[in-house]
């Protein structure tokens, strides 16, 4: 008698305490999403990945900062037309955002001859 009055309290203790977690988890989702902080974390974390800073867009062009636009523009056809005939789309890929990365900064800049 006494184990089953036992067992019913627990399992009424782990109900109620089951729902408390829902009910707070439920209003910290609505508390993000009126104050905007899950929409800056998807931002952020698409922001992050599609990224690509100077350093590594030089890189992956194999040019220096002293190479002119041009130059760039030639490394760029060649290296995507190679990625597009051996089929690496993930290497494509880099390439294009590389060139992205280094069109903003050319562009940006009134001291560079294009």
């Amino acid at each position: 008698m006494a184990g089953r009055i036992l067992a019913n309290l627990l399992v009424m203790g782990g109900t109620v305490l089951g729902r408390a977690v829902v009910q707070a988890y439920r209003q910290a989702i609505v508390n993000a999403n009126t104050s905007g902080a899950a929409q800056e974390v998807v931002n952020g974390i698409r922001k992050a990945s599609k990224a690509i800073t100077e350093q590594e867009a030089r890189q992956i062009l194999g040019v220096s900062e002293k190479t002119s636009w041009e130059e760039i523009l030639k490394k760029y056809d060649t290296m995507f037309e190679k990625n597009a005939k051996s089929g690496s789309f993930y290497l494509q890929s880099k390439v294009h955002r590389a060139k992205e990365c280094l069109e903003s900064i050319y562009h940006n800049k009134p001291d560079i001859t294009n």
